[in-house]
């Protein structure tokens, strides 16, 4: 009896073993909870109970709203390599971090147009582009190219690209997970060996310039590639009075306003452009979704306002005889924020606006200040000039002309009442462009596939959401069709070394996209 008893314990602890070796990969929580009962009870208890804990867990298991943490049932994926889980996610979220790492700034990440940092990072990204299989070259805009021309290299190619600098006190998905995202799912390709099966040539490529930091001018790589960058751009300077050209000469570049013409692609050779970026707003972490496709981005404008006055001694000038360009300066920009946060009070139903677009306005207007200088800036002094930027973005674009338009009228009135001059330069100009609906299709399609294997069966529908962050699919947009996948970012926060992406997030990003690139297969 004591043998049998021995032999039927021995039973039910494998069984009971088994039980929790599936409730342990489900939830390491109950583990200690189990081990406890097992040190108690029966047998029979056992497994029981063991059974109850597994059973209650199937509608984690089933769940499409716990989509932070993926898991795979054995109806949907047999095995995890089937994911690539290794190049997809481990060596993706490990070269994110490496250029995280790459900056120009001691303490914190910047990387600007053609600065050292920029080039250190883009030969590791290089690299990463031959280790994929792809051929490398840097044109003549600083823009970094990996291309394979798959069995047909007359075809129409597809464009995959983000950027590669970053704003000061960067994050470190912003741009560079679209990049990588990208070369891993070509990697993957590669590997399995049927890159060269591609129907049509696959062109990644890490562009020079989107945020517009050093220049002020944003999208000087993409912009060139379209063919909308102006001869103009190349003699802007940046706060050292060196040029856009300067800047490539540096670097031995060598451009003139010839070959920045001859840098635009024919348009009857691109197929498409795709763009994989960080949402850098809350929308899919509320929703509970890894990505969703982006059905436009808002147009925007950069401005540039100078306010000068009259230069004095802070103890001398009496207040009613100043014309201070700093108390004006904070007036425009208080004036700024009420309009863009109560447009319909400011803007009137005529020729600059209608009541569809004043509607638009309302809930996507955003206006920033983001940068003010003044002049001598001392303690002691009066300044003689200030300066300051206007970011103003908007998805309609009569609506954000007509509150540039208001917005001037107002600053010019309050400059000419405070006796100050005030000049409003308009740096920067971007209209609103829609993604194309076959592309955006194809690219939901390829998410849905994505998710269904990493999370099982997903009821919900692939969110779809407007940009309000300019992207260089904007300018794209003016060579060819685009579309863009946004990735869930913690709490919404970019531009921030808070910015952050769940390493799984990354790991359906860059499948994502390879299920896409398996139609052109």
């Amino acid at each position: 009896m004591e043998d049998a008893s021995k032999t039927q314990n021995h039973k039910a602890a494998h069984i009971a073993s088994l039980c929790l070796s599936l409730s342990l990969s489900l939830s390491r929580s109950f583990s200690w909870l189990l081990l406890l009962q097992f040190l108690q009870a029966s047998p029979t208890i056992i497994i029981m109970t063991t059974l109850y804990h597994f059973l209650s867990l199937l509608p984690l298991l089933l769940s499409t709203t716990a989509t932070s943490a993926f898991i795979c049932s054995d109806g949907e994926i047999s095995s995890r390599n089937d994911l690539f889980r290794e190049i997809l996610r481990d060596e993706a979220v490990a070269r994110l971090n490496e250029l995280g790492k790459v900056s120009d700034a001691d303490g914190y990440l910047e990387r600007t147009f053609m600065s050292p940092a920029s080039l250190r990072a883009g030969n590791l990204l290089r690299g990463w582009m031959e280790d994929a299989g792809l051929r490398t070259w840097v044109d003549q805009m600083g823009n970094l190219h990996g291309r394979v021309e798959g069995m047909n290299a007359s075809a129409k190619a597809l464009l995959i690209g983000s950027h590669l600098d970053t704003v000061v006190d960067a994050g470190i998905f912003d741009g560079s997970l679209g990049i990588i995202s990208a070369l891993s799912a070509l990697k993957v390709l590669n590997v399995n060996g049927t890159m060269g099966k591609l129907r049509r040539p696959i062109e990644v490529i890490a562009f020079s310039d989107e945020e517009g930091v050093r220049f002020h001018s944003t999208f000087l790589g993409s912009a060139a590639l379209a063919g909308v960058l102006p001869v103009t751009a190349l003699q802007i300077s940046d706060k050292s009075a060196v040029t856009v050209q300067d800047a490539l000469k540096e670097n031995s570049i060598e451009i003139t306003e010839r070959n920045l013409l001859q840098l635009k692609y024919d348009p009857g050779s691109v197929w498409g452009y795709v763009e994989v970026h960080i949402e850098q707003g809350p929308v899919l972490e509320w929703l509970g979704f890894p990505f969703g496709v982006v059905k436009g981005i808002a147009g925007q404008t950069r401005l540039k306002v100078t306010v000068r006055g009259s230069q004095g001694h802070a103890g001398t000038v009496p207040m009613s005889m100043r014309q201070d360009p700093m108390a004006a300066a904070a007036e425009l920009i208080v004036l700024l924020e009420s309009l863009c946060k109560n447009p319909k009070d400011f803007l009137s139903y005529d020729g600059h606006c209608n009541d569809k677009s004043v509607e638009s306005l309302s809930s996507s207007l955003v206006c920033t200040v983001g940068e003010i200088s003044t002049w001598p800036s001392a303690s002691n002094v009066i300044p003689g000039q200030v300066t300051f930027t206007v970011d103003l973005r908007a998805i309609d674009d009569m609506g954000r002309e007509a509150v540039i338009y208001e917005l001037s009228n107002q600053m010019y009135q309050i400059c000419d009442r405070r006796s100050v001059s005030c000049i409003i330069d308009r740096k920067h100009d971007a209209n609103a462009v829609i993604c194309d609906s076959e592309l955006s299709s194809q690219l939901k399609s390829a998410a849905y596939s994505a998710l269904r294997k990493m999370a099982g069966d997903i009821r919900d529908e692939i969110p779809a959401l407007m940009s309000g962050a300019g992207h260089d699919a904007m300018a794209m947009s003016h060579l060819t069709k685009v579309g863009m996948l946004f990735v869930r970012c913690r709490g919404g926060i970019s531009h921030s070394p808070a910015e952050h992406v769940l390493d799984e997030d990354v790991w359906a990003a860059g499948l994502a996209i390879l299920e896409f690139l398996e139609t052109h297969l």
